[in-house]
């Protein structure tokens, strides 16, 4: 079988950091980012900044239960809502979120699809590093 991975590590952090690497230079993003379901960076790659916002963001942001928010939502996370994708990924029975936000955003069908099996790309390289990790 052709393996694609130029960059390996046993060290679960490291190999999610170049997973979400390749990822981010694949999908041209400004940043992907994985979170914990309360919001902190498990990885990330992108200015260390915007990971960090991503991941406390993406809970308000994701689909599902998660995206329960009172009437009161900031600006901020308004206009989060047209920047970023969030997805949450299950590994071994627990959820995490894998955020991206993209340099420009593009209203494009063509983009938008790529964009999407570039982030189900990803979402597969995370869960099974953190499956691994488990294991």
């Amino acid at each position: 079988m052709d393996d694609r991975r130029r960059r390996r590590s046993s060290d679960p952090l490291v190999a999610l950091h170049y997973q979400l690497s390749s990822a981010r230079a694949r999908g041209d993003l400004d940043a992907i980012v994985v979170a914990d379901p309360s919001g902190v960076v498990v990885a990330g790659a992108g200015s260390w900044p915007i990971c960090e916002e991503l991941a406390a963001y993406a809970p308000l942001l994701a689909d599902g239960a998660w995206a329960q928010m009172s009437t009161q939502v900031s600006s901020r996370v308004e206009a989060l809502r047209h920047e970023v994708d969030v997805r949450a990924v299950e590994v071994g029975g627990q959820e995490v979120l894998l955020c991206t936000r993209q340099k420009r955003r593009v209203e494009a069908l063509e983009a938008i699809e790529a964009s999407s099996r570039d982030l189900d790309e990803a979402a597969r390289g995370v869960s099974r590093i953190l499956m691994n990790a488990a294991a």
